[in-house]
């Protein structure tokens, strides 16, 4: 019995070795596993479930891709659950359920194999980069998505192109401190759901944390995120006492999907 959870893969028609070595993985290393948990940035950016039907676009066939396997994923009876991220936060229920998937909400309390887990993406702990969370607000908000997803396919793709460049050129001008989790934001949350264990990613910052919470020892898992060599999950396997994995891999070494 076993749970595997992966984030920021950031897949697009740019990113074969990622998109092959995640193939590899869903062929070789799911398999047989209780559930999968993606938290968020499947892809690197998402424009609307309309993508799908733009057969002409490289990202709509990686897409479909990503589907088969999800799908054969869960058919063959691993349950396959997916987060929203700050890459991909349009993903919408045709391209989950056709996935066989459960879409998550930003902040999920769950049961993994015994040990109460909250998990999230992680870009709503950092609250210190007050640029980025005020455009968190505005895209969330399902007014500002629907005003979006009405936008020609084309318009959307050069937007999504607009947006990550200018994030890149505003992170680049930020202090690293700025761009972490803040740590009250972290323990706040760990109490108001009761829980000594988070799981998230975001912040490209793989690591396991101790800190305390209410006077009791606690633990944050920070995923890694995947490159054209290299990609991160954790397992959580039952046991008397369940402790979470944090694991760095090679894509390569996985057999030919």
């Amino acid at each position: 019995m076993r749970t595997l959870l992966v984030a920021d893969l950031h897949l697009s028609s740019d990113t074969p070795e990622i998109n092959q070595g995640f193939y590899r993985y869903l062929e070789h290393t799911a398999p047989g596993a209780d559930a999968l948990y993606i938290l968020g940035d499947l892809f690197d950016a998402w424009i609307g479930d309309d993508l799908l039907d733009a057969t002409q676009h490289p990202l709509s066939g990686v897409a479909q891709e990503v589907i088969q396997r999800l799908n054969k994923l869960s058919s063959d009876g691993t349950a396959v659950y997916l987060m929203h991220g700050n890459r991909d936060f349009l993903l919408g229920e045709r391209f989950v359920n056709a996935c066989q998937a459960l879409l998550l909400s930003d902040i999920e309390q769950v049961e993994i194999q015994g040990l109460p887990v909250v998990l999230l993406h992680g870009d709503s702990l950092c609250t210190q980069d007050e640029a980025y969370m005020a455009f968190r607000e505005q895209s969330r908000n399902p007014a500002w998505q629907a005003q979006m997803l009405a936008l020609p396919l084309e318009q959307r793709l050069e937007l999504a192109k607009s947006l990550r460049m200018q994030s890149g050129e505003a992170n680049a001008n930020k202090a690293e401190a700025i761009m972490d989790v803040t740590p009250q934001e972290v323990i706040s949350l760990m109490e108001r759901f009761g829980v000594a264990t988070m799981i998230h990613g975001h912040t490209h910052r793989p690591k396991v944390h101790s800190l305390t919470v209410e006077e009791v020892p606690a633990t944050r898992y920070v995923l890694g995120d995947w490159d054209a060599q290299h990609g991160w999950d954790i397992v959580i396997e039952h046991s008397d006492h369940t402790v979470p994995e944090l694991r760095q891999f090679s894509l390569t070494a996985l057999p030919n999907a």
